[in-house]
C-alpha cells in the first residue's frame, strides 16, 4: 500500500472546475488531445456533482491471504474524491451504505467506482454522490481485496493518478490530469 504524499491541487483550481459542466471541460480536453471521459460511469443519484482531487484505490480478486475491503477512509482529507478501480467488476461491490455514511461524515466529496455499489436506499438517504457502472447487492467481502492506495489506477480505460482532478455530473465523469 502506498502512503506517499502527492501535490494537492489548489482550492482555487478546484473551485474553477466546480463552475463548469463536464461537456465544456471535455471539449477543452479534446482540443488538447487528452482522453478524460470515463465511459459508462454514471450517477447513482441524478443531479449529483463531484469536484475534487482523486484519492485512488485498486482492488484485486481475493488471493490465498485475504485482505481488507475498506480500511482507508481516515487517510483521505475532506474534499477528496474516492476513485475505486474494481476492474469494472459488476458481480460484487466495493462500496455501500456504511462507507457512504462514513465518507459523508468525513467530508469526502464523493466516490467514483469502476464497478458497482450497493445499499442504494441508504445512499439516497445520505444524498452521498456516487458514480459507478450500476448497482448490485452482492458484497465484495471474500471476493475482492484492497491491493493499493494512491497509485495510478484505471477507470473505464482512463488513467487516474492520485490528486488528478475529478469532475462528475449528470453527463458523466471526467479526469483532468495534473500534469
Amino acid at each position: 500500500m502506498s502512503k506517499e504524499n502527492f501535490k494537492r491541487p489548489s482550492k482555487n483550481l478546484i473551485e474553477s472546475f466546480r463552475k463548469l459542466a463536464t461537456p465544456t471541460i471535455s471539449d477543452a480536453l479534446d482540443r488538447l488531445g487528452i482522453k478524460g471521459g470515463c465511459e459508462g460511469i454514471l450517477p447513482i443519484i441524478p443531479g449529483s456533482k463531484i469536484v475534487g482531487p482523486a484519492f485512488t484505490l485498486k482492488y484485486i480478486p481475493v488471493g490465498v491471504k485475504k485482505g481488507t475491503v475498506g480500511d482507508y477512509i481516515d487517510l483521505a482529507q475532506p474534499g477528496d474524491v474516492f476513485v475505486l478501480d474494481n476492474g469494472g467488476r459488476t458481480y460484487c461491490t466495493v462500496w455501500g451504505g456504511i462507507l457512504s455514511i462514513t465518507a459523508k461524515l468525513k467530508g469526502i466529496a464523493g466516490t467514483i467506482i469502476d464497478g458497482v455499489c450497493r445499499d442504494v436506499e441508504e445512499i439516497y438517504e445520505q444524498k452521498y454522490p456516487i458514480f459507478s457502472r450500476g448497482r448490485f447487492m452482492v458484497t465484495g467481502k471474500d471476493r475482492v481485496q484492497l491491493e493499493a492506495i494512491n497509485i495510478p489506477v484505471c477507470i473505464a480505460d482512463v488513467q487516474v493518478k492520485p490528486m488528478d482532478i475529478v469532475v462528475a455530473d449528470d453527463s458523466g465523469v471526467l479526469i483532468i490530469p495534473q500534469e
